[in-house]
C-alpha cells in the first residue's frame, strides 16, 4: 500500500495557522496589559520553534526505524526501544519525578527565559526593573512550576493514578503525536495501567496561576487572568510531553537517571469505563 507522503512546509504551515487560532481566541477582548500576553509569546515561541522544525526529522527517524526493523539486522537498534509493558512506578520513582518536575533543570530554565522576557515588557509593571523586578518575577513563574506540580502529583496519589508520562507503543509520527496531547490530559491507573481522565492534570495549570494571582501578583489582576495563564501553562504541558515521546534518551542519560520512567512505555489497555 503507498503510504501518504508528510509535506513538511504544509505541515507547519497547518499548525502554525491552528495556533495563531487558539492564540486569537484566548487573547479576545483583552488590553495590552494583559499579563497572560507574556506567557503566550514565550511558551508558543518555544513550542513553535522547538517542536515544529524536528518534526520533518522525527519522520525519517521514524521511517529509518521502520525499515530497521524489517531488516536482519535491527537487534541492536530494537535494543535501545523502550519495554512497553506497564509497570507501577514505586514511591520512589514518584518523588524522583515529582521533584524534577517541580524543582528541576527544566522548570528553573523556563523560568529564567519567562521572567527575562516579562522584564523586557515590564510585567507586571509594579514589580519594576533591575535585579530586584527580575527576582521576583522569576520567582513567581518558578513558585507557579512548583505549585502546578505539588497540585498534580498530591492529587494523582488520592485519586490512585499514575501521573508519569508514557511512551505510545505505536508506530508513525501522527498516531504517537496525538497519544502525547492525549496524556495531557490523562493518566493510567490499575495494575494493567489502564487510561483514565485524570481531573489533576486539567485542575494542576490552573491552581499555579490562580495561586500566584491571588497570593502575590497585584491586586489588579483576577480569575480571568489566572485562567488565561492557565491556559499557555497547559499548552505547556503538551510540548513537554511531546518531547518526551519523541526524544528518547539512552537508559544512562541525564533526563533517564532524573526522570525515570521515561525509558518504559505502557500499553493502551483501553479507557475506564
Amino acid at each position: 500500500m503507498i503510504q501518504p507522503q508528510c509535506d513538511s512546509s504544509t505541515f507547519r504551515a497547518k499548525v502554525t495557522i491552528l495556533l495563531r487560532g487558539y492564540s486569537a481566541t484566548l487573547a479576545s477582548g483583552d488590553d495590552m496589559e494583559d499579563p497572560g500576553m507574556n506567557l503566550r509569546r514565550i511558551i508558543l515561541s518555544l513550542f513553535v520553534s522547538v517542536c515544529i522544525p524536528v518534526l520533518p526529522l522525527l519522520a525519517k527517524a521514524q521511517s529509518s526505524r521502520e525499515a530497521g526493523d524489517a531488516s536482519a539486522t535491527a537487534a541492536g537498534t530494537n535494543s535501545a526501544l523502550p519495554d512497553l509493558t506497564y509497570i507501577r512506578p514505586t514511591q520512589t520513582t514518584k518523588i524522583r519525578n515529582y521533584a524534577f518536575d517541580a524543582f528541576g533543570p527544566l522548570p528553573i530554565g523556563v523560568a529564567a527565559v519567562v521572567a527575562g522576557i516579562n522584564q523586557e515588557d515590564n510585567s507586571p509593571p509594579e514589580w519594576k526593573q533591575g535585579a530586584t523586578g527580575y527576582s521576583r518575577r522569576f520567582g513567581s513563574d518558578l513558585a507557579i512550576a512548583a505549585v502546578s506540580a505539588t497540585t498534580r502529583y498530591g492529587l494523582s496519589e488520592a485519586f490512585r493514578e499514575d501521573a508519569l508520562y508514557y511512551r505510545c507503543e505505536c508506530k508513525g509520527i501522527f498516531p504517537r503525536l496525538s497519544h502525547a496531547v492525549i496524556s495531557t490530559l490523562t493518566a493510567r491507573r490499575g495494575e494493567d495501567g489502564h487510561r483514565v481522565f485524570s481531573l489533576p492534570a486539567l485542575i494542576a495549570p490552573y491552581a499555579g496561576s490562580m495561586t500566584a494571582v491571588y497570593g502575590w501578583y497585584p491586586s489588579r489582576y483576577d480569575a480571568k487572568d489566572a485562567f488565561r495563564m492557565g491556559n499557555y501553562a497547559m499548552l505547556g504541558y503538551v510540548g513537554a510531553n511531546i518531547s518526551l515521546e519523541f526524544f528518547y534518551s539512552a537508559p544512562r542519560s541525564l533526563l533517564s537517571r532524573m526522570h525515570l520512567n521515561n525509558t518504559h512505555g505502557a500499553p493502551d489497555s483501553g479507557w475506564n469505563q
